[in-house]
């Protein structure tokens, strides 16, 4: 099927007319704009535009006029996922004049390094409802340079990409951001050249979430390849550090039994509320937490029908909850961290308990929970709940749920969350809106 738009070619893939996007409630909205006069500036058609003005603004298109190309492209049923421009150069002026018109951001290329685990087909997923985002390379050290839905197979029909092994350069050359879901000690080997070369990263690994590079060798068991980068970057965890993520050129994505402890505990840290060196973390995670590549303790006939504890007193996330605590508390930090397998396939449940900051009584749990609603009223991916809350509440999405109680003295926080989303690749991409200037829920 050929469109011509003011001598401008569009191809589409055939059978795509019947998927405009991946979107619920996007279907009905492009339905009601073939039938009607609804203005070009409707949410709906800036989704449909979004690929289109990446185009103009590289000059790659020409004599596209606002309205009447929008609803020639919307009524055309182009998809998102698969549409191309090919046209001869347009003005810039042209260009600036059509995204002004849409009030639409243009595109973001991205980069997928390390395509292979499940944090990187999260993060994929959700960038493939992203309106301003473009998967434009996945790489693999898999031999053989094997299609994306080899790999994933969820990802048949979504996403046609090959993974390849290219250098840094090569990766900047074709995406402005980096999503790195590398394993930890091989990502900062890595992260360097991709930020020399001009990329923005969110790295997955915990490469860059503590401050001290002695303090990494002692939990990592390596030295840091790039340690004197570490007391510069930004964690990133919005909650907390929005406005220094909004600057930042590479930010260190949290952990997931981090996120899940920090969003509970952090406010009554800062406000005093509790000691900050009796805490206990007793945390619960599904078996997806401990990555795709297998293992025998998350063997199915091994892990199925069975709870364990596992690194008590040495899991690696203990260094990076005190440090986050710390930052909070304003004051050192010490706590308690225990973590166990749980025979479900994602979420994690984190249960605290804290003392009341000394020569202070308890407040009440009406009190506490108003302080804590207080803290994240500007924060929309953290809901303080009355009741107590289960990971199936936030599986699937980026939320986080918390709630308080006070038990014979000691203050308990209950917080549940997705691992792999606002546990890993959910916060990737709230972090990646605000690195590239648009609103932190897109896509989430």
């Amino acid at each position: 099927m050929d469109l011509q738009l003011g001598g401008a070619r569009l191809d589409f893939v055939p059978g795509i007319r019947k998927r405009l996007v991946d979107e619920e409630g996007d279907n009905r909205q492009h339905r009601r704009l073939q039938q009607s006069n609804e203005p070009a500036t409707s949410v709906g058609m800036r989704h449909a535009l979004g690929q289109v003005i990446r185009a103009l603004a590289s000059g790659n298109a020409s004599n596209l006029r606002g309205f009447d190309a929008a609803r020639a492209i919307v009524d055309a049923g182009l998809s998102r996922y698969t549409r191309k421009v090919y046209a001869s150069p347009a003005s810039q002026a042209s260009a600036t004049a059509f995204v002004s018109f849409g009030k639409c951001p243009a595109m973001t290329t991205v980069a997928i390094i390390g395509a292979t685990g499940y944090s990187a087909l999260e993060v994929m997923k959700i960038l493939l409802r992203h309106p301003h985002a473009d998967i434009t390379t996945v790489t693999s050290r898999q031999e053989g340079n094997p299609h994306i839905a080899a790999i994933h197979p969820s990802l048949a029909g979504r996403l046609d990409l090959t993974c390849d092994n290219p250098a840094a350069e090569a990766i900047a050359a074709r995406a402005e951001f980096a999503f790195c879901c590398l394993p930890h000690a091989v990502s900062a080997s890595f992260v360097p050249r991709l930020l020399d070369a001009g990329c923005k990263v969110v790295d997955l690994s915990a490469d860059y979430r503590l401050d001290d590079a002695a303090e990494y060798e002692q939990w990592y068991g390596a030295k840091h390849p790039d340690a004197a980068r570490l007391p510069e970057t930004v964690y990133g965890l919005p909650e907390l550090f929005r406005e220094e993520i909004r600057g930042a050129q590479l930010v260190a994505n949290p952990g997931c039994y981090p996120t899940s402890a920090i969003l509970a505990l952090a406010p009554l840290l800062r406000n005093k509320v509790i000691n900050a060196e009796t805490i206990i973390i007793d945390s619960k995670s599904g078996v997806s937490g401990a990555g795709r590549q297998p293992k025998l303790t998350t063997h199915f006939p091994e892990c199925n029908e069975s709870v364990s504890a596992y690194n008590v007193g040495r899991h690696r996330h203990t260094p990076e909850i005190e440090l986050i605590l710390s930052k909070a508390a304003g004051e050192k930090t010490r706590v308690i961290f225990t973590p166990h397998l749980i025979p479900m396939d994602r979420g994690i449940l984190s249960t605290t308990y804290s003392d009341p900051a000394e020569g202070t009584s308890p407040p009440s749990e009406d009190a506490l929970l108003a302080s804590l609603r207080e803290f994240y009223h500007e924060h929309p991916f953290v809901r303080v709940v009355d009741h107590l809350p289960a990971t199936k509440d936030t599986v699937g999405t980026n939320f986080c749920d918390v709630t308080i109680r006070v038990v014979r003295g000691k203050i308990l926080t209950i917080s549940c969350l997705d691992n792999l989303i606002k546990g890993a690749s959910g916060a990737a991409v709230q972090n990646f809106n605000l690195m590239t200037g648009i609103a932190e829920m897109t896509g989430l």
